[in-house]
């Protein structure tokens, strides 16, 4: 590999462990990876940054959102729908992600039902100000799309890509007409060359056979989330609708962290079954402190742990579902280690991936190459002297312990 510098705005990770054991350093200029080497074997006239003890990995991204109700779970009454209102919680949400390494972001927005357009304002002003610290889309979903009662919510539909929504969403579940309501979406989004997001319970094996043949072709792609009621399913059933989904080619988010507004069933479908079947399986995070979810980290990583906890991924099929296929499922490149690959990239402390799935407190997130959140955790212990020193434990200390010495 030829040894050069980079330019004078380049960035150097170095002694970075890659998941094969590999200990590298790696150079990025503008928002890509230059040269991958070992360790202690590039320079750069820019910045440095020692990455001794963390693992890097291409960055997460985030494929299921609901920016517009984020954080509102303590809200006295309805949530606000101002514009202005959805801006502030949009953009603190999108920055807790953020710091957790989705460097990528879809949020579902729901309009008209007497909202008209203010919550996608807000989202789409947010994504404006995150601009260079986060890449939000916007997707948006209305309730009702057919009969007398769903012509508005179709003008507002269309009034909602002209305003700048990059995905047209939809809750077929939610239509008398869920077949009508699905064809409405997908000849909206092929007119207009956009990808499609449906929620979906996926509980009723026909309504779900009837969506994958409608949705199988269109480009850039279909998404479906978060099929929860895949798991309410015989074996046999599960299995005939993982095959038709599988060849339909859409993708499946599933939610192990709660569920959201736009879905009655919580829970995670069965992603072996799935992923087995052939289909891709990303993970999201659904509702954020809202009245659907009270609490939430927004964690991407949190969504690998369990679905490697609780549905028994291996914690490499795990962590892929959060980034490569959530990538994917945004219709964003791949990202790998490698010269040439965006610089989306998360550094976590640890040694491990199943170490950084369960204990990722100290994060490093790059996006477009540029160091964009840092988190820093500290952890301490009282001295408890002979012990300590036979144990050999890892220890990070105060300057000043105080006057007992303790933490």
């Amino acid at each position: 590999m030829p040894e050069s510098s980079g330019g004078p705005h380049a960035l150097l990770l170095s002694g970075a462990r890659l998941t094969d054991g590999r200990t590298v350093d790696v150079r990025i200029a503008g928002p890509r990876i230059e040269a991958v080497g070992r360790a202690g074997s590039l320079t750069a006239r820019g910045t440095r940054l020692d990455l001794r003890g963390y693992l890097l990995l291409p960055a997460p991204a985030e494929p299921h959102a609901h920016a517009d109700t984020a954080l509102t779970a303590t809200s006295k009454g309805p949530p606000s729908h101002r514009p202005e209102d959805v801006r502030r919680r949009a953009t603190e949400a999108a920055l807790l992600q953020l710091s957790h390494g989705a460097t990528a972001q879809r949020a579902h927005v729901r309009v008209g039902d007497g909202r008209g357009l203010g919550p996608l304002e807000g989202v789409l002003a947010a994504r404006r100000s995150l601009r260079g610290l986060t890449a939000l889309t916007a997707v948006a979903v209305p309730r009702l799309l057919t009969g007398v009662a769903g012509a508005d919510g179709l003008a507002v539909l269309r009034d909602a890509v002209e305003a700048g929504a990059g995905v047209i969403g939809g809750s077929p579940d939610l239509d008398p007409d869920p077949a009508g309501h699905t064809e409405a979406v997908l000849a909206l989004a092929a007119a207009h060359g956009l990808a499609v997001d449906l929620h979906t319970d996926g509980d009723d094996p026909g309504r779900l056979a009837r969506l994958a043949a409608m949705a199988a072709g269109h480009r850039p792609g279909v998404c479906l989330g978060p099929c929860t009621g895949l798991s309410r399913l015989t074996d046999d059933e599960a299995a005939r609708a993982a095959d038709r989904l599988a060849a339909a080619a859409v993708t499946v988010v599933c939610l192990p962290q709660g569920g959201c507004s736009g879905a009655r069933l919580r829970g995670t479908p069965p992603v072996r079954l799935l992923r087995a079947a052939g289909v891709r399986v990303a993970a999201g995070g659904g509702a954020l402190r809202d009245l659907s979810n009270p609490v939430g980290r927004g964690d991407p990583l949190e969504a690998a742990y369990l679905l490697a906890s609780r549905e028994g991924l291996d914690p490499v099929h795990a962590y892929e579902a959060v980034s490569g296929t959530a990538r994917a499922a945004l219709g964003l490149p791949g990202v790998r280690v490698e010269a040439g690959f965006p610089a989306e990239l998360l550094a976590v402390r640890g040694d491990g991936l199943a170490g950084a799935l369960s204990l990722a407190y100290s994060r490093i997130v790059v996006h477009r190459g540029r160091v964009v959140a840092r988190t820093s955790a500290v952890r301490e212990y009282r001295d408890s002297g002979a012990a300590a020193a036979a144990l050999d434990l890892p220890r990070q200390a105060r300057p000043d312990p105080g006057p007992d010495g303790g933490p």
